[in-house]
């Protein structure tokens, strides 16, 4: 969806925009604000012959073929307040379930955090059936969240 699509998009970036400016006093009452972000087909590689050694005047030399391990996709979570990574994921895959997997074992591990906002974009991994029973369980809702497609 395109900014010209979504009338909402200037409401919705003054409110991450507000959430970003408290969260350092948010902090201080255990809430914490991340941001998430991917790099998805990160390609990894290996040298298939060594560099050359450097000569006098020169820098060393690499080869340029390569061979390839397949790739990877990355999760990462930014503390907004601390301005550090508090969380990097790697696996071979970028699902609903890897997500919701990401964000409950970053929760889980950090018991002490009162509250959790995460800012991430519209992927649809980030809105998925899966990750809202979590946050509904998490939570303590008593609603009913239906079924998909129903």
């Amino acid at each position: 969806m395109t900014t010209e699509q979504d009338e909402r998009f200037a409401e919705k970036v003054a409110d991450i925009n507000t959430l970003y400016q408290q969260a350092l006093e948010l902090a201080k009452q255990g809430v914490r604000v991340e941001s998430i972000d991917e790099m998805t087909g990160v390609q990894a590689l290996e040298r298939k012959h060594p560099g050359l050694p450097m000569s006098s005047g020169k820098v060393e030399l690499r080869e340029f073929e390569y061979i390839r391990h397949g790739v990877l996709s990355f999760m990462f979570n930014f503390d907004v307040a601390l301005g550090t990574l508090t969380a990097c994921q790697a696996g071979q895959t970028r699902t609903e379930q890897d997500f919701a997997g990401h964000i409950r074992l970053h929760v889980e591990a950090e018991p002490q955090v009162q509250q959790w906002h995460f800012v991430t974009d519209n992927l649809n991994i980030h809105l998925s059936e899966t990750l809202v029973r979590y946050v509904a369980a998490e939570s303590d809702l008593a609603i009913d969240l239906g079924e998909k497609g129903k």
